[in-house]
């Protein structure tokens, strides 16, 4: 059997390039990925990490003195106007716990309140109180502008 040396050099090239492109292609994620996490040092904490304290009023440059507020908020239902009071706990500028008691009296407005209630805590809680911005929960939508309205309200009071 004779072997073709062209064939074989082609083969080892091949290999080679292939082998270094996807030396580069592993170099470069590594490279996105130091830039992408040194760009992300200022950004706000990811939703699952949990404040490193809880004490400390509006220490470490916070915007806003930690501690817990409540504030009421309104906004306008099919069957008039509705309210809601929303308690917020606050470490840092971070939302570490959040309750929503809905006032309503007809029972639709009632439904839609208990939905947000019982959804608005997965979408706001790790997250920066001024970052907020909340459109439907759990398939309320009109209960948002008053949750909104309360949350502008408790961001004057507790500022640092």
């Amino acid at each position: 059997m004779k072997l073709n040396t062209n064939t074989i050099s082609a083969k080892y090239t091949f290999s080679a390039l292939a082998g270094l492109s996807l030396l580069g292609a592993v170099a470069g994620c590594t490279s996105t990925a130091q830039t992408s996490a040194s760009n992300n040092s200022s950004s706000a904490p990811v939703v699952s990490e949990a404040p490193s304290t809880a004490a400390g009023s509006g220490s470490g440059g916070s915007t806003y003195k930690d501690g817990t507020y409540t504030e009421d908020g309104t906004y306008e239902s099919p069957a008039g106007l509705a309210r809601i009071t929303v308690k917020v706990t606050l470490a840092k500028d971070i939302v570490t716990a959040i309750n929503v008691n809905g006032h309503a009296t007809d029972a639709t407005a009632k439904s839609y309140q208990g939905a947000f209630d019982s959804g608005i805590a997965g979408k706001v809680v790790g997250k920066k109180i001024d970052s907020l911005n909340v459109t439907v929960v759990s398939g309320s939508s009109l209960t948002s502008g008053g949750f909104d309205e309360a949350i502008k309200k408790i961001e004057a009071s507790a500022r640092a």
